[in-house]
């Protein structure tokens, strides 16, 4: 029997690529969705509601291994105070719903893998490298991280090993940071964002989803690992890269911060700072990236 990997949030941009990959792994895969879809010879689906605290128990009891990518997008709307809770409680009460049926059936996988981000460590803006052992910051993406992963934390608890991903900028085709980004410098009118110096961790989907298959094959990963190439990528940097692929360079000044700050409010944080991480922990794994350098990156992602 093929070993079952559990996906939360399977049918996003991740979960996509990550159920390809292990499926060309040998592995089967279950996906927890809220609609009705097909399976297939090596995919099933599982239908749970977060929102009417319902999931379809034999998912869990299924799985070998469960990864939980789900959570609403951090930057799909406006950060009003009703968009906040439901950003931080996707996250919260979903992993509830896995853990009730956890502890109700004591099934014990061999491990649950849940994606965290970067921006636990908060806008910082200086020259700090941020490692796993950097505290945590308390501004909104600090706290909603930490919550995050102090709800990951309840599920150590049952004695099952828990890898937390702390996630950067996921470059890849068509999907991911670069969707709303690639139409805009495709017309040569991409510019850098108010000073142009914060910095912009980032990891191309490939190099994603190799890090989640480690955390399956190696059972001494524990805990949070950093997920980013630390090449020390600011804004300016990222624009002038995607710029040249289009075959141009830069030529509109930089969007000014105010103007940022009035389109998107709070959320323009987002944008507008940034943090240094290293890359250390996860390389000491013997995971090795495939995608080092921005521009290769770039290119594989958006050269058609």
């Amino acid at each position: 029997m093929k070993t079952n990997v559990l996906i939360s949030g399977g049918t996003g941009f991740i979960g996509k690529h990550l159920t390809r990959l292990l499926v060309e792994k040998g592995f089967s895969v279950s996906i927890l969705s809220r609609s009705e879809k097909e399976n297939t010879e090596d995919v099933s689906f599982y239908k749970w509601n977060v929102d009417k605290d319902y999931i379809d128990e034999n998912a869990v009891l299924n799985a070998d291994y469960i990864i939980h990518l789900a959570g609403e997008g951090i930057a799909d709307k406006p950060w009003t105070t009703k968009r906040k809770k439901v950003i931080v409680q996707s996250r919260e009460h979903s992993i509830e719903l896995i853990y009730a049926v956890l502890k109700k059936n004591n099934k014990k996988p061999e491990a649950f893998i849940s994606a965290s981000g970067i921006g636990i460590y908060g806008a910082i803006n200086g020259s700090e490298i941020c490692t796993e052992n950097t505290l945590p910051a308390d501004d909104f993406l600090g706290t909603t991280c930490q919550k995050w992963e102090a709800a990951a934390d309840t599920i150590e608890s049952l004695g099952i090993r828990v890898v937390k991903i702390r996630t950067g900028l996921v470059l890849g085709k068509d999907d991911g940071f670069l969707k709303k980004m690639v139409p805009i410098f495709k017309l040569r009118l991409g510019s850098a964002l108010g000073s142009g110096k914060q910095y912009m961790p980032w990891i191309h989907i490939d190099d994603l989803c190799g890090i989640y298959f480690e955390a399956i094959n190696n059972p001494n990963m524990v805990g949070p690992y950093n997920a980013a190439i630390n090449d020390n990528t600011t804004n300016a940097v990222f624009s002038k890269a995607l710029a040249k692929i289009y075959g141009y360079s830069i030529w509109l000044p930089n969007v000014p911060a105010f103007l940022l700050k009035i389109v998107l409010g709070e959320m323009a944080q987002i944008v507008l700072t940034g943090q240094r991480v290293s890359s250390v922990k996860i390389e000491e794994t013997g995971f090795k990236f495939q995608f080092t350098t921005l521009e290769t990156a770039l290119r594989n992602c958006v050269v058609e």
